[in-house]
């Protein structure tokens, strides 16, 4: 069974419980509109950050997604976000999403670190047999990301998610 107050540790990072806390370290992270293209939010508007938030934390309240705020461990300083979600304990399924990372640590291989992480506790804690993620199809550095950490692209959804610019 998911464990909503779950803190995964390892030596480089920490993944704990999001917290409306988080939100002052946040908004230093997220202030860039161009990153939140392929977001369903624009966290750089501050009020969409508090409440994506605040959303995150009555997920997990509600037992509906594990919205993790990732620290690093060197620092003590937040880099971004990530969540455990649309979970299925029968279909032994649930989804690695919801993950922003600070623009300046982009494509410097931590997202796969946080990815591999995520999955250990996936496949060898919680014993499930699938873990899906989706990206928008056009995030070409996501896909390849992905496919860095394992997984299989299976297919394209049509119209599926409402970005933050609008576009399904």
């Amino acid at each position: 069974m998911l464990n909503y107050k779950k803190v995964l540790k390892t030596d480089q990072f920490i993944l704990r419980p999001i917290k409306e806390d988080d939100f002052e370290e946040m908004k230093e992270l997220t202030k860039n509109d161009k990153v939140w293209t392929y977001f369903t939010s624009n966290l750089s508007k501050q009020e969409e950050l508090l409440n994506w938030i605040k959303i995150a934390i009555k997920s997990i309240e509600n037992e509906e997604r594990l919205a993790f705020t990732i620290i690093d461990r060197k620092n003590d300083k937040i880099i971004g976000s990530t969540s455990l979600g649309n979970f299925s304990a029968r279909d032994k399924r649930i989804e690695i999403g919801w993950t922003w990372l600070s623009e300046s640590i982009q494509g410097t291989g931590i997202n796969q670190i946080i990815k591999l992480i995520l999955l250990k506790y996936c496949f060898e804690e919680l014993h499930l047999e699938r873990v899906e993620s989706k990206t928008d199809v056009l995030n070409i550095a996501a896909r390849k990301g992905l496919k860095k950490s394992g997984f299989i692209e299976e297919g394209i959804l049509r119209s599926h998610t409402l970005l933050a610019n609008g576009r399904r």
